[in-house]
């Protein structure tokens, strides 16, 4: 009940619908067990009518359900993207209230999603076209885009980015493989010599000029694993599990890389990579152990990639997956960041609304880590809807390739709602009291053309769903001025 706002009417009309069919009842039956008529829940299922307290524990009580199941649960990033939608040149006049896409994304998640897609699909037709005539004009030959990294994120996210399957591989290898998990140096070792033992494959360090740029590079006809030398011992043993992954699972693998949402071979192939990537993650840290031990240091990053010879990425990267029901740990969400503000990397958009394009907002505290390289950042952010969350930066090096390809210095951000705060050691010292967040937390925006707040002197764009007021007679701290629609 505490995860259901009590404050406002519950129009649950679609979340009962599908519960009654998951339960194969008919209206009559499912209105006979809540001791109402089949007219009123007829009427409730239609939006028509809202939930009361005593038929939500009528509810409870009667199917075995927990309540919280029922609370309408939009995707941050679905609201977002239907944001994005309405503001659309091709919707002009078609006066799209807020409150009607909220509703939409709570209500109708699946008939939310696909319209993002569709739009997605519209907007990356623009694109090319537009690249297309660009090649065109200029009388170069055409190279038309996809957005086959998006595709994947969705096929992550639909998934919550956890795959059972390849749990399943991680925790079986190590046990038939007798996988020494006590000291990291022992799992490379194991590791390695299972390559040899069981597939035959030596594993060998080698220049980096003869590896021609290459970090990692597997010879399948001499068998050999051939790593740079300018990896470090972390992400050594990463690649290294990361090849057993793929000779004791690549099948599973590839079976799993054909999602539908995946459209081409590209995205299709980043996800096999993604996959190997996971499924290598589950090897260097098993699920149970790891989820063990991170409850206990209370989610210290630092400490566990010590205790598990990783690195801080590695570690949070695997964080974001400790999804398995009955088992979870703090739902985080995952960010990488250059310099320049550009997303390479992001998980847990079901956690933190990302915006589907550009960047992130400047005045997020994570950007902070680059002046305190090596060093943890904590920022306590708010959300113009209210939602506020617990983060955490640092930053990370990219592996250089010689004097021509230097190393680029990252940062890796990480964070969870604020409801979690008290299971993380990070939070310690923070006024989380609900009087307190509105001034102590860093209010921040998901980027500056879908952020509502008004006067913000660090605004970079104005926002899609405003309408932009130019005064040449009046200069604030901010350039643009707008009314929202």
């Amino acid at each position: 009940m505490s995860d259901i706002d009590a404050r406002r009417k519950l129009f649950l009309g679609p979340q009962i619908r599908r519960l009654r069919r998951s339960l194969k009842l008919t209206q009559a039956q499912m209105a006979e067990g809540l001791a109402i008529s089949a007219s009123y829940l007829t009427l409730i299922e239609r939006n028509q009518r809202p939930l009361t307290a005593q038929l939500i524990l009528r509810l409870a009580d009667a199917y075995d359900i927990d309540v919280r199941s029922l609370a309408p649960s939009a995707d941050g990033s679905v609201l977002l993207g239907l944001q994005e939608v309405a503001a659309d040149p091709a919707l002009a006049g078609s006066d799209l209230a807020p409150q009607e896409l909220q509703e939409m994304a709570e209500m109708f998640p699946r008939i939310a999603d696909a319209m993002v897609r569709l739009h997605e699909s519209l907007t990356g037709a623009r694109e090319d076209a537009q690249a297309l005539a660009e090649s065109a004009a200029a009388g170069a030959p055409s190279g038309v885009g996809n957005n086959a990294v998006e595709e994947t994120r969705e096929a992550l996210q639909a998934r919550d980015n956890y795959f059972g399957e390849l749990e399943q591989v991680a925790a079986d290898f190590a046990k038939r493989a007798n996988i020494r998990l006590d000291l990291p140096q022992a799992l490379t070792t194991s590791l390695v010599n299972h390559l040899k033992t069981a597939h035959n494959v030596d594993t060998v360090i080698m220049p980096y000029d003869v590896m021609h740029g290459l970090l990692r590079r597997f010879d399948k006809h001499r068998n050999r694993l051939m790593l740079s030398e300018l990896l470090g011992p972390t992400s050594r043993t990463f690649q290294v599990a990361h090849l057993v992954g793929q000779l004791e699972a690549g099948e599973l693998i590839r079976a799993l890389s054909s999602d539908p949402r995946c459209t081409s071979d590209s995205s299709r192939g980043i996800l096999r990579l993604t996959l190997g990537n996971y499924l290598a993650g589950a090897i260097m840290f098993p699920y149970d152990r790891f989820l063990d031990h991170a409850e206990r240091l209370r989610y210290d990053v630092e400490v566990l990639a010590s205790r598990f010879g990783a690195s801080f990425e590695q570690t949070a990267h695997r964080l974001t997956t400790l999804r398995r029901p009955g088992a979870k740990g703090v739902p985080f969400f995952m960010i990488r960041v250059d310099r320049a503000g550009n997303i390479s990397k992001r998980f847990g958009g079901g956690v933190f609304p990302f915006a589907r394009s550009g960047g992130t907002c400047p005045r997020w505290r994570l950007y902070e880590a680059f002046r305190t390289p090596g060093r943890i950042v904590v920022d306590l952010v708010a959300l113009p809807e209210g939602q506020s969350f617990v983060t955490v930066g640092r930053t990370t090096e990219r592996a250089s390739v010689g004097a021509h390809n230097p190393g680029q210095e990252l940062v890796v951000g990480l964070g969870a709602e604020t409801a979690h705060a008290g299971k993380l050691v990070y939070a310690d010292g923070l006024d989380l009291a609900p009087k307190s967040l509105a001034t102590a937390a860093s209010p921040i925006g998901v980027n500056c053309r879908l952020c509502p707040r008004e006067q913000c002197n660090w605004r970079a764009f104005p926002p899609l769903t405003g309408k932009l007021v130019v005064d040449v007679t009046r200069r604030s701290v901010t350039p643009y001025h707008f009314v929202r629609d």
